[in-house]
């Protein structure tokens, strides 16, 4: 099967250089770009796809292996099933991406996505090195048993990653309502990457934003996001952006006092620690809503006065 990602790189540097050309345009281009956030993006995406070449190599060899205990087959040649398989590698991107935030281990690998504090189609091609090698794929086991073959599930995946490219950019600002209800678009993505409070872990679609309307992690773009981490990490080198958060969940199990705790700082969700050191998006979220409201009443108090 053709790489559908390599054959669409010529397309992505065509569209980031007219991106540019807009966002210069638009007086924008100091805002929406930086030169050597861009490069250590571009330099993610060449990584990502050099390391591909091998740790893509075990996706279609699970796939097969399930799909050898199917419970039903479905036709390759029929429209119908195609449109399933979308709906199916949506759900499943929208559950792994979920995972992805909420999980550490699974964090450690996505959080690259995240790292650059800007927001133009660079920042796509800002991709993990250790995804594939993580299991990132595992979400996707269950389509094989219920007919998908896997030359159609990773057709899929890669429509998806296709798809997602171009709504990495500020220069769309909203689309008419009814692709905004039912489809991922700039705007709803734009949210995904901010790390303003409010923002933090919402609109995780692919393709299809219904899935965060249906399962209540849909965030409408309010204020102009503040993308990047919640704690940054300053640094261009691509080698440290891949590898810096699996460098500290190694030092943290290491040090951590107790096995539980070791399991904590494994699978629990980013920002946990033992002793609440940190803060993960819900507990920062949780006393956001406790300062809110603390400052309503202060505010109902002193119009009583």
């Amino acid at each position: 099967m053709k790489n559908l990602i390599v054959m669409a790189i010529p397309g992505f540097i065509i569209l980031l250089i007219a991106e540019f050309i807009v966002a210069y345009l638009q007086k924008k281009h100091d805002e929406y770009f930086d030169a050597k956030d861009t490069a250590s993006s571009i330099s993610m995406g060449i990584g990502n796809v050099l390391i591909g070449f091998v740790s893509k190599a075990m996706i279609p060899v699970a796939l097969t292996f399930v799909f050898q205990f199917r419970f039903f087959t479905m036709p390759e040649n029929a429209w119908w099933a195609w449109i399933l398989c979308l709906l199916a590698d949506d759900f499943s991107y929208y559950w792994f991406h979920r995972t992805s935030h909420s999980v550490r281990y699974f964090w450690a690998s996505h959080v690259v996505h995240h790292s650059s504090q800007k927001y133009n189609l660079g920042t796509a091609l800002r991709q993990t090195w250790t995804g594939n090698l993580s299991g990132s794929w595992i979400f996707w086991l269950w389509m094989p048993l219920v007919g998908f073959s896997p030359l159609m599930i990773m057709t899929m995946m890669s429509i998806s990653l296709l798809y997602q490219f171009w709504i990495h950019t500020e220069v769309i600002k909203r689309l008419p309502k009814p692709i905004e209800f039912i489809f991922n678009t700039p705007s709803h993505h734009r949210v995904h990457h901010a790390s303003d409070i409010q923002y933090l872990d919402r609109n995780h679609a692919g393709i299809l934003i219904i899935w965060d309307r249906m399962f209540g992690t849909f965030v409408e773009e309010n204020v102009h996001p503040t993308y990047g981490l919640t704690k940054n990490l300053e640094t261009h080198n691509p080698l440290h952006i891949a590898f810096d958060e699996w460098g500290a969940v190694i030092k943290d199990v290491w040090k951590a006092p107790t096995f539980k705790a070791k399991i904590g700082y494994l699978f629990g969700p980013p920002g946990w620690s033992h002793d609440g050191s940190r803060k993960t998006s819900g507990q920062l979220r949780k006393e956001e809503k406790q300062k809110v409201k603390e400052d309503q009443n202060r505010i109902k108090q002193t119009e009583l006065v």
